[in-house]
C-alpha cells in the first residue's frame, strides 16, 4: 500500500514552530506583535507564550521571556537543560542574554531580525560567544516564511491605520 500524504512527525522542528505560529496568531488577535514561543522537552511542549508588551504594559513581556519564565515554572528548576526553545522571530539582544542563562541546548527560530536580532541576525550572543556561561545550538528558518508574513501584515496593517489616523485628522483641521 502506498501513501500520497506525508507523514507528520510530531517531533519536528516544523511542527513544534507550527505551535509557535499559533502563540504569535492570539498576539496578533491582542493587537500586540505577532511573535510566539513554546518550550519543549523530550518531544513535549512545556510552555506557550506569545508577546504581550501592550496587554501587560510590561516592555520585559516579550514571547520568549514569558515562555522561559513558564519552562522554568513547569520544571521547578531555571535551568532549562535539555529544552528547546522554539519561536517565531529571532531573539532581541535581551531574551538572548536571558536564554543564556536559562541554558537550553537549542533555539529554533523562524525568520531572522537583521537589525536587531541577538542569534546572528545583528548580533550572536547564543553561538560561540566566549565570555558567555553557555552556548545553544541555534536553527533559524523553519517555517521562516509564514513567520514573516505574519510579521510583515501586522506591521503593514499599522502603517495603513496611522495613515488614516493622520488623513482623518488632517480633514479635520480642514473642517474648521
Amino acid at each position: 500500500m502506498e501513501y500520497d500524504e506525508p507523514i507528520i512527525d510530531l517531533h519536528s522542528d516544523a511542527y513544534f514552530m507550527g505551535q509557535a505560529l499559533r502563540e504569535a496568531r492570539k498576539a496578533y488577535q491582542a493587537g500586540e506583535v505577532p511573535v510566539g514561543a513554546v518550550v519543549v522537552r523530550e518531544g513535549r511542549i512545556i510552555s506557550r507564550a506569545w508577546n504581550q508588551v501592550e496587554t501587560l504594559k510590561d516592555a520585559t513581556a516579550h514571547a520568549e521571556m514569558l515562555a522561559l519564565t513558564a519552562a522554568q515554572e513547569s520544571l521547578g528548576d531555571w535551568r532549562l537543560e535539555k529544552c528547546t526553545l522554539y519561536v517565531t522571530k529571532e531573539p532581541c539582544p535581551m531574551c538572548a542574554g536571558a536564554i543564556v542563562h536559562c541554558r537550553p541546548e537549542r533555539v529554533v527560530f523562524g525568520c531572522p531580525d537583521p537589525k536587531g536580532g541577538a542569534a546572528g541576525g545583528w548580533i550572536n550572543l547564543l553561538e560561540a560567544n566566549p565570555p558567555l556561561n553557555h552556548r545553544c545550538d541555534v536553527t533559524s528558518g523553519v517555517l521562516g516564511e509564514e513567520c514573516a508574513f505574519l510579521l510583515q501584515s501586522f506591521f503593514r496593517e499599522a502603517r495603513e491605520r496611522k495613515k488614516l489616523e493622520r488623513d482623518t485628522d488632517s480633514m479635520k483641521i480642514v473642517d474648521l
